[in-house]
């Protein structure tokens, strides 16, 4: 929860507002309080969508649908304003994490768990289909955790039994992921059969800590929910695996109801009770509780709608079932929250500004974390040692593991920090996915030089600039390197799932746009992960003629198909993906690795463009930098460009105008020119070639990433 803006208003509709709960780019949630001391949770609706007539009528339907739900596992509507000046819409607080939190930060739920998860929200679909209406959003984000029982929330795009899953605009409703087979076809009616595969997706992420179908690009996303079973690895209770079997059919009819998903649970329902979810979720409900309900004298910072200071109150919270909550420390907690979070000392030199580096330094991906970091402190050092700067820089790192909780904490933290005017990072896909409502809420930039998913599961993405090619942006010059040459008529994919999502979409995409755009053949196989023995795919991928191979998976995977491939008589060109490269490759595959190439979007530091920065690098660090610095060393620099463009006086620009140059910038960078087109994508990609020569890697050049 934040504090209230300046902007915000301190009542609606009867109540005195708290803090922000959250935002969109409808409106805002806050969390109020009745003069009789009941807390709600006060959806406002943004001035510029009030004044529509249709955005009313949407949101009147909003309201009456969830007005028409009666059950104690779905949020009651406490009141609403539909036709007031500012419209709003107030339910019963839940002061308690999403399903999809718990389950970030605490792991999958134990089979017990979901199975009683499953019958309560059965309860609250059937209740909600008894009204004559359909969710359509069931969804791990729309159920909150409470202190005594879970609650389905959000009827935003609740619709009576029987409309059409798309607008006339043919936009999918829902959230892909969670979406049954019949949402993601054009023209399919909308029943009660599509919520309980949305419910069945939801256990299984409960379940795994993972969707059933994958994620990444959404087309390919709704392809393999429509054609390909759902991914239940690791279910092994049996009744819940059946559970899941039956109401994932692709066959709605084949379904069962919600009301019979009840009666298919054995497991008892709990009464008002917490202990059948595991000790640390209940603890993370237990802490969220605390932290938002105690509010030690909040109310006498604000001012009644008369004008008279409200005298102070105290909201105290004793879970039962989690033990006793120190009241004190979520004082403590809340009182941290109202303060400013100044982090970084005093603001008198006003003519020294702050770049952010939020990145993975001690997860998974600390390597290339710390490239990123080195690459834009480079950048920083530079600029700060002009003598005719018109401003000095410093930098704010933060470590988020590449953990998405702690991701989140890391992007609160520079949101609240006025001194931070741009990010830098993170280091990768989930990190950055679950950031992405934090920065462009704050209109705070952020500039990735190495999250490559193709698109990412949130509504708006204003501030964000993806300065880097995606996964699927790399299949082009993959393809230009492989196929368009005389020598190579069909080109074997082999795609590993090992390599995960990444890899899936790279081998996907290749074949389809080598099908599509050039007269060459392709011969795909897709192998599990954990594949050890790869003769027999190799084999066959030969044996159907292949004169060119690609593999798409991880390192372990790659330095088996060079070694599976060298003891073959194959002389053609060979490739694998660039998050394959380095030393354990070469150590791995041995002297097969030799030949082998690799499309980055990393620029080698061997490249003329990067040699003073390379000998910078050198000279501060002791070595070579390695990937990814470059890149974010011209991420700095484009920030750096936009900033000197803005710079007036002792004031630092606003961050909503750093964010608006940013888009209409065009930079010359050592590893690629900058540009973004729509959605703050990149524009006019370049993409570097590099291969195993002598028993090393050697940097073969640039690459255009163009479709033509």
């Amino acid at each position: 929860m934040e504090k209230l803006r300046a902007s915000d208003p301190s009542w609606i509709g009867g109540h005195r507002l708290l803090g922000r709960l959250g935002a969109g780019g409808m409106g805002a949630v806050y969390l109020g309080r009745t003069a009789d001391g009941a807390l709600a949770a006060v959806k406002v609706i943004l001035p510029e969508h009030a004044g529509d007539a249709g955005f009313r009528v949407r949101f009147r339907r909003e309201a009456e649908a969830a007005r028409r739900v009666d059950s104690p596992w779905a949020v009651r509507v406490t009141g609403s304003g539909t036709e007031d000046e500012r419209p709003w819409l107030a339910t019963e607080f839940v002061p308690g994490p999403a399903l999809s939190e718990a389950v970030t930060r605490c792991g999958p739920l134990p089979a017990r768990s979901v199975r009683v998860l499953g019958r309560l929200l059965a309860r609250a679909l059937a209740s909600v289909h008894a009204a004559g209406l359909v969710h359509r959003d069931v969804k791990p984000g729309n159920v909150l955790l409470g202190a005594d029982e879970p609650r389905l929330i959000d009827f935003g795009v609740a619709r009576v039994t029987g409309a059409t899953s798309l607008t006339a605009t043919g936009l999918v409703v829902g959230t892909p992921g969670f979406l049954a087979p019949e949402q993601a076809t054009e023209g399919a009616t909308v029943g009660p059969a599509g919520d309980v595969f949305s419910l069945g997706c939801l256990l299984a992420y409960a379940a795994t800590g993972r969707l059933p179908f994958g994620s990444g690009a959404v087309d390919a996303l709704l392809y393999r929910t429509v054609h390909e079973e759902p991914d239940l690895e690791g279910i092994d209770d049996p009744g819940l695996r059946t559970l899941l079997n039956a109401v994932l059919d692709k066959d709605p009819a084949a379904r069962p109801t919600a009301a019979a998903v009840d009666g298919l649970i054995a497991e008892d329902a709990p009464n008002g009770s917490i202990d059948w979810l595991p000790g640390d979720v209940v603890q993370l409900i237990a802490d969220r509780a605390a932290t938002v309900l105690a509010l030690p004298g909040i109310d006498a910072t604000l001012a009644d709608e008369s004008g008279t200071p409200a005298p102070a109150r105290r909201g105290l919270l004793l879970l039962a079932g989690a033990g006793a909550v120190a009241v004190a420390g979520g004082a403590f907690a809340v009182r941290e929250w109202l303060r400013d979070d100044d982090t970084t000392g005093s603001r008198a030199d006003a003519r020294t500004w702050t770049i952010g580096v939020q990145a993975d330094l001690s997860g998974p991906r600390a390597a290339d974390g710390r490239a990123q970091e080195r690459g834009v402190r480079l950048a920083l050092d530079r600029f700060n040692s002009l003598a005719d700067k018109p401003f000095t820089l410093r930098v704010k790192v933060l470590d988020d593991r590449g953990e998405p909780a702690a991701a989140e904490r890391a992007a609160e933290r520079f949101a609240r920090d006025r001194d931070v005017l741009a990010v830098v990072g993170p280091t990768d896909d989930p990190a950055t996915t679950a950031v992405l409502g934090i920065y462009d809420e704050a209109m705070l930039p952020l500039v990735t030089v190495s999250s490559q998913q193709i698109s990412f599961a949130v509504r708006s993405m204003r501030s964000f600039f993806q300065a880097v090619p995606s996964d699927v942006a790399l299949a082009y010059p993959i393809r230009n390197r492989l196929v368009l040459r005389p020598d190579v008529q069909r080109l074997g994919v082999l795609v590993d799932r090992a390599g995960g999502q990444s890899a899936y979409l790279t081998g996907y995409f290749l074949n389809r746009i080598v099908v599509d755009s050039t007269d060459g053949t392709t011969y795909p196989r897709v192998v599990p992960a954990g594949t050890r023995d790869l003769a027999p795919v190799v084999a066959d991928l030969l044996a159907h003629h292949s004169d060119a191979f690609f593999h798409a998976g991880d390192r372990a995977g790659a330095a088996r198909a060079a070694r599976t491939l060298a003891a073959t008589s194959y002389k053609g060109p060979r490739m694998a993906m660039h998050s394959a490269m380095g030393a354990r490759f070469l150590e791995d595959a041995g002297d097969a690795a030799e030949g082998w190439e690799f499309v980055s979007p990393c620029v080698g530091a061997t490249a003329p463009a990067v040699k003073q920065f390379a000998a910078a690098h050198r000279k501060k660090y002791g070595g070579a930098p390695a990937a990814w610095a470059a890149e974010a060393y011209d991420a700095a620099g484009l920030v750096l460009a936009a900033l000197t463009a803005l710079a007036r006086k002792n004031r630092p620009p606003a961050r909503a105008d750093l964010v608006a140059k940013i888009a209409a910038s065009s930079y010359h960078g050592i590893s690629r020119d900058y540009a973004f087109g729509k959605g703050n994508r990149l524009k006019g990609q370049a993409a570097h070639l590099h291969g195993v020569r002598g028993g090393a890697f050697h940097y073969l050049g640039p690459l255009a990433t163009s479709e033509n």
